[in-house]
């Protein structure tokens, strides 16, 4: 395991994030609670059926930093208790938990953290939240509408923030104009089992360019070899 150059991400179920990765060649670890549970590997891809603080997630992340290969960590900690939007639900979650932020800023953390001991470039991500409060204000922030020139499905305002480190690159934005106006599809999702991941799921754009900002190209030529 590991012979090539290693993506993490972190709280992550889709996978979008992590596609242009593994088409470059990159072994791609996803850990997200919903995926089934264990370490289930195929072809390029590791899913851990786990949250990050797991004995099984922090091997398999300890193992992949030891090689040195790790060359990007994305970590997407869930925004349910934290994201500004549900501000109106604060105060009978605190009461119902007082510790529920602290909770939730643990996985942030976890992120930064993972980030950080991989001497990779790295991000979370969460809509506009408490994090600027519990931590500290973001770095960049984006819209999906400003990279749908690399998908026009992406074509949707949902202000994103991301903390970073490890010399992360911001891409910078490249639209299609022809697509007219963003809609605010986020905004009214309708009420559902599916609503949080619909609303939480990451642009396809967005993702790629991320990819091209951060994919360094001598690495690029180590895969290939």
């Amino acid at each position: 395991m590991h012979q090539r150059k290693i993506a993490i991400f972190l709280c992550d179920l889709t996978g979008v994030m992590a596609q242009p990765w593994v088409e470059a060649g990159y072994e791609a670890i996803l850990i997200d609670p919903q995926h089934p549970e264990g370490v289930h590997t195929d072809g390029a891809i590791t899913k851990v059926g786990h949250i990050i603080d797991h004995p099984e997630s922090w091997r398999i992340i300890r193992e992949a930093v030891a090689t040195a290969q790790v060359e990007f960590v994305a970590g997407f900690p869930p925004c349910t208790d934290l994201a500004v939007s549900g501000a109106r639900w604060f105060e009978a979650k605190r009461k119902a938990d007082p510790a529920v932020q602290f909770k939730a800023m643990h996985v942030v953390w976890q992120c930064q953290i993972i980030g950080e001991l991989s001497g990779a470039p790295w991000f979370a991500e969460n809509p506009v939240s408490q994090i600027s409060s519990l931590w500290r204000k973001p770095d960049h922030w984006f819209h999906p509408w400003q990279f749908s020139g690399f998908c026009a499905d992406d074509q949707y305002t949902k202000k994103t923030c991301l903390w970073t480190g490890g010399g992360f690159v911001m891409p910078a934005p490249f639209t299609d104009e022809s697509l007219g106006s963003p809609d605010d599809r986020i905004h009214k999702a309708p009420p559902g089992p599916e609503r949080a991941n619909f609303r939480s799921a990451t642009p396809a754009g967005f993702a790629r360019a991320v990819f091209l900002a951060n994919h360094k190209p001598a690495a690029a030529a180590l895969v290939a070899a």
